[in-house]
Formats: C-alpha cells, structure tokens, sequence
C-alpha cells in the first residue's frame, strides 16, 4: 500500500521560508513523476512544484521564483523549498506521487 506523510507546514511570517517534507513508502518506480500542490480556501489545487525522474523541473507561474524542489537519494523522499513567503501562499500542501497516491496534507500559514 502506497502512503505518503507530509511535513514541516506551520505558521510563518511573510518574507520567511520553509521545508515541507513529503516521504513516500510503500512504493518504488524508476521512473517516477512527485508533485507538491496546494489548496487554499476556495480556490482549486494548483500545482507548485514537480518533480520527474529524467530530472525535470516544473514550477507553478504564482510561486516559480520562490521555490525549488528536491529529492533524497533513495528517492522516497521529496522536499520542497519556499522562500519569501506571503500571504497568498498560506494553503493545504499536498504531495503526491504519480498523481495517483496523495498525502493528507499540510497547512502552511503566512501571516504577521
């Protein structure tokens, strides 16, 4: 069975950054596609960032210069990094592994 557990969401200030971990078990592909997305109140799941075992990088257009993304070297775990944050990035972030399998998510807070 396929879980992935999120990490490391909280309440931030604006102009701050955070790690959001997202650690995958129960699943191994060599080719593999790991996305973060995020929900805000109201609004759809958007995408923020992936991830693509031939090493491409995909960034959303509202957050493309504030964030990166990574993975470990056992692949099983993948980070994402935003920086610079404000207040329209507060939002449920969900990782997701092919697209198919979905964490419970983790809220991120921007706010002074």
């Amino acid at each position: 069975q396929v879980k992935l557990v999120e990490s490391g969401g909280g309440l931030v200030q604006p102009g701050e950054s955070l790690t959001l971990s997202c650690t995958t078990s129960g699943s191994f592909r060599s080719i593999y596609y790991k996305g973060w997305y995020r929900q805000a109140p109201g609004k759809q799941r958007e995408l923020v960032a992936s991830l693509v075992s031939d090493g491409s990088v995909n960034r959303g257009i509202s957050v493309k210069d504030r964030v990166s993304i990574s993975a470990n070297d056992a692949k099983d775990t993948i980070y994402l990094h935003l920086h610079d944050l404000k207040p329209e990035d507060t939002a449920v972030y969900y990782c997701t592994d092919d697209g198919t399998f979905w964490g419970q998510g983790t809220q991120v807070t921007v706010s002074s």
